[in-house]
């Protein structure tokens, strides 16, 4: 009852926002003569206009999220069926006494209900924390110089390794200091940092032995319609199993590039490679990824594109001799970057990849994937989005291919404050997924509406 008032809330704030400024616009017509008809600006509803009557030096913004999602066959395995609901309250406020200094606050609610498959706490329920608390000095979005302090967002490049993984109910955050250089075509950014744990019903905190630093450029002046992106990212663990067996301290570099542009013939390109090295314990690091991927353009009116990508992620080929060659993919959004259902990530996997994205009408946007995958090598498992092990035959599998994926989505821009989507992604399992576990398909469905209340957007 409780889901059902909240999306009704929804919808009649939403029919307000885009009806109410409509039908006064229609009766206006009707009483002047067609000469003296001028555009009249579309307002949203006073809720979402708080900023005006605020002070300029404070500045707030909610954010209302409802999910209803579940699966099929959980764990490749029939009957293990799950259908529930997400919600996620979000409330900000920014506090800017002058142009070079400003203070922003974020809390958090969120909630799970009826969820009776796997675990309730995080990442699915956080009840109301302290998501982010962070001070600016300098503009953000003008002084060559920004520092920023406190417990934030941490993203870069298309976030495969290191976003804030906003797709889950309590997302992520980092406790770092982060230093922001920009020049007219280039631009630095360099922090330290430990990732947030999310702990239902105590306060997150940082630390446990992880350190997480960086540094992360943008050049836009070395070829042209292109940018290219270097970085480093160096992380530390403690206490740490190794291959060997003995307990260790991980201490592990990933170095990379991405490179975006535009080609002819309405083509555009993205790349991005990383290696990484270092060891934990007396075991040694080695390991590597890359993605690649071509667009084409066939429509501007409608924003037709197909889409071909490959990516690809090393894996282990000895697990007891001392080597560490799974790609370690660090603190990734990786959802729907390897498949809508989640059950891929950037480790130990070849990926293929084709798409068609297009937008029929403004505002609303679909799309639709297929995808195909194999175990980069055979004595390493299967991975998910957020790095763990699901799947793995003892000894080695003897098939490589894990399965294929067909996603659809669509989301509707319902006004500037209200956004529905929804979607479906199926797997058939291949080979390895019949050998490593019971084999069912795999079944994904979500419905998703975000509201965006006291701001206009």
């Amino acid at each position: 009852m409780a889901h059902t008032s909240s999306l009704l809330l929804i919808a009649l704030l939403a029919w307000g926002a885009s009806t109410v400024p409509a039908r006064a616009q229609e009766i206006q017509q009707t009483t002047q003569p067609q000469a003296q008809q001028a555009p009249q600006p579309v307002r949203p509803p006073f809720p979402n206009r708080l900023n005006e009557v605020l002070p300029p030096w404070l500045r707030a913004r909610g954010e209302f999220r409802d999910r209803m999602e579940g699966f099929t066959n959980a764990g490749f395995t029939s009957g293990r069926d799950d259908l529930y609901w997400l919600n996620r309250f979000r409330l900000n406020a920014t506090i800017q006494p002058s142009r070079l200094f400003a203070f922003s606050v974020q809390a958090q609610d969120a909630r799970v209900q009826k969820k009776t498959v796997g675990s309730t706490g995080p990442p699915f329920r956080d009840v109301f924390d302290l998501r982010m608390a962070f001070a600016d000095v300098g503009d953000p979005q003008q002084s060559p110089f920004l520092v920023r302090v406190g417990r934030q967002e941490l993203a870069f490049g298309e976030q495969r390794l290191v976003g804030h993984l906003s797709w889950l109910n309590t997302a992520r955050t980092f406790d770092a200091m982060r230093l922001t250089i920009r020049r007219k075509r280039f631009q630095m950014d360099a922090f330290g940092s430990s990732v947030v744990s999310v702990q239902d019903a105590k306060f997150n905190r940082s630390g446990f032995g992880s350190r997480f630093f960086g540094a992360y450029g943008s050049a836009n002046a070395l070829v042209p319609q292109s940018t290219i992106e270097p970085y480093i990212f160096y992380r530390l663990g403690r206490g740490l199993k190794s291959e060997l067996g003995p307990v260790g301290d991980l201490k592990a570099a990933t170095i990379g590039a991405r490179w975006v542009g535009k080609l002819p013939a309405r083509l555009d390109y993205g790349t991005e490679v990383a290696v990484q090295t270092g060891s934990l314990g007396a075991d040694t690091v080695r390991a590597w990824a890359g993605h690649w991927q071509v667009r084409h353009t066939l429509s501007t009116k409608h924003g037709l594109r197909l889409v071909g990508e490959y990516n690809y992620a090393s894996g282990d080929s000895d697990p007891l001799d001392g080597k560490r060659e799974t790609f370690d993919q660090l603190y990734p959004t990786g959802h729907d970057k390897y498949g809508l259902a989640d059950q891929v990530g950037w480790r130990n996997i070849h990926h293929l990849r084709s798409g068609l994205e297009v937008t029929p009408r403004q505002g609303l946007v679909v799309n639709g994937s297929y995808h195909s995958w194999w175990l980069a090598e055979t004595r390493d498992g299967l991975y998910n989005a957020g790095g763990a092990v699901i799947a793995q035959v003892p000894g080695g599998a003897a098939d490589r291919h894990v399965g294929q994926e067909i996603d659809a989505q669509a989301s509707y821009a319902l006004s500037a404050q209200v956004q529905v989507g929804g979607g479906y992604a199926h797997i058939f399992p291949g080979q390895f997924l019949k050998r490593a576990t019971p084999g069912s398909a795999y079944g994904y469905p979500y419905v998703m509406v975000t509201y965006i209340f006291l701001a206009e957007r």
